[in-house]
């Protein structure tokens, strides 16, 4: 790859380890994926929740957090995806006091490294939203595809070393999606019904997911017969990655590369039918009838969503455990609003933070006796059945009226 001197002197080991550590680590990816050289980035956003950091990723990151402060801080702004535990409600959801201890070290270490432990995959909705053509490196994988493909920035999904890595330099290797030629449709395909609820919007992008079903395809979807909301792209995008792997999506009429990204001559791959996002529903919702958990996650929840969620549980009362997580930005404004006083005097438990499935699942479904749970969020169903679970992918008041009755309605 090639270097500018600062670079050069940052691998020398003239800015500190640390800054050592990190071109080192990102000159190994980018030789990899085939980099001829590093772009400036304005932001990075890490994804080290302590599930998957473990006890020595913990100590890694408290060896980092040692050295000289000039030598550790990061460059840029750099921000953390959801934790693994909302302190307040810790007991409630029986986690153990090691996890949360865990969870203590690793903000004190990104703490002392400069980081902004703001515990979102949200940001895109909250915290300085990246603009068109700005170069990022962002680890949330819908995160990554929310602010690539809505929002028009630039950045492959990163894992939580390369993000730390690109906070820590202020650039990330040039490949991939930071590249104009990688941005460019791929396979175009004809949406035959436009969803009108979240849900659908996620099963929308879980059966694109499907199609496409790798890193390098960029879908086109032509049909789209409204201009979504924010949340309604939120989930379409977080499933499309989930079940995919993809980063980049590109809506007629919508997303902002889409008239200049999709070749005329690209014909369509497949048409997807209101049938087929019942029947990718059907598939997770069969055999189930009893209840014992419903959880509102991944993503976190809007101020809008937390709105309606608590008018439709107004006058009514959950039987079984309601999750609902949403982001420390969010939460104050849902405190001040009333909508966390709503939802959980109707029985709710408002999260502020964590992300469930990066929340030890498995182990809260053994404490807990959790084993079929419904959500939203096919983002979370796709992933909740490496943990134990039975999930199935409900409407938001279908989902409502399971936690007020613990079953599943006919």
């Amino acid at each position: 790859m090639h270097l500018t001197d600062e670079e050069s002197a940052m691998l020398a080991g003239a800015a500190g380890p640390a800054r050592r550590w990190a071109i080192e680590h990102q000159v190994r990816v980018g030789r990899y994926f085939g980099a001829t050289d590093f772009v400036p980035v304005s932001q990075a956003h890490i994804m080290a929740d302590t599930e998957s950091l473990g006890v020595a990723g913990v100590e890694w990151l408290e060896r980092l957090a040692c050295l000289p402060e000039s030598d550790r801080t990061v460059r840029i702004p750099t921000m953390t995806d959801p934790r693994g535990t909302d302190f307040a409600a810790a007991a409630r959801l029986k986690q153990q006091d090691w996890m949360l201890a865990l969870e203590r070290r690793v903000i004190a270490a990104f703490e002392a490294l400069g980081v902004l432990t703001t515990d979102t995959c949200i940001n895109y909705q909250t915290i300085m939203p990246a603009v068109r053509g700005e170069h990022m490196a962002y680890g949330d994988t819908g995160v990554v595809i929310y602010s690539n493909s809505v929002l028009g920035a630039r950045s492959n999904f990163e894992g939580g070393p390369s993000a730390l890595a690109a906070g820590l330099t202020g650039r990330t290797p040039r490949y991939g999606y930071h590249l104009p030629e990688q941005r460019r449709a791929t396979m175009l395909l004809r949406i035959a019904y436009t969803p009108r609820e979240l849900h659908d919007w996620g099963t929308l992008g879980g059966a694109v997911g499907r199609i496409a079903g790798d890193y390098w395809q960029v879908p086109a979807l032509v049909g789209i017969d409204r201009i979504p909301t924010s949340d309604e792209l939120k989930h379409f995008g977080a499933a499309l990655a989930s079940y995919g792997s993809v980063a980049l999506f590109h809506v007629a009429g919508v997303t902002p590369e889409a008239e200049h990204a999709v070749d005329s001559s690209l014909a369509p791959t497949a048409t997807i039918t209101e049938a087929d996002l019942r029947a990718f529903q059907a598939a997770y919702r069969a055999h189930i009838d009893t209840v014992d958990v419903v959880v509102f996650s991944a993503p976190q929840l809007s101020l809008m969503e937390l709105r309606d969620l608590a008018a439709m549980l107004a006058g009514r009362r959950a039987t079984i455990p309601l999750l609902v997580v949403t982001s420390p930005q969010v939460k104050p404004d849902a405190d001040r609003f009333g909508l966390t006083a709503s939802i959980e005097a109707a029985g709710g438990l408002v999260l502020s933070g964590m992300c469930f499935y990066q929340s030890y699942a498995r182990e809260m479904a053994e404490a807990n006796g959790w084993r079929t749970l419904v959500t939203p969020s096919a983002k979370l169903v796709n992933i909740l059945g490496g943990y134990g679970y039975r999930p199935a992918l409900l409407s938001m008041q279908e989902c409502v009226d399971a936690a007020c009755s613990g079953r599943i309605a006919a």
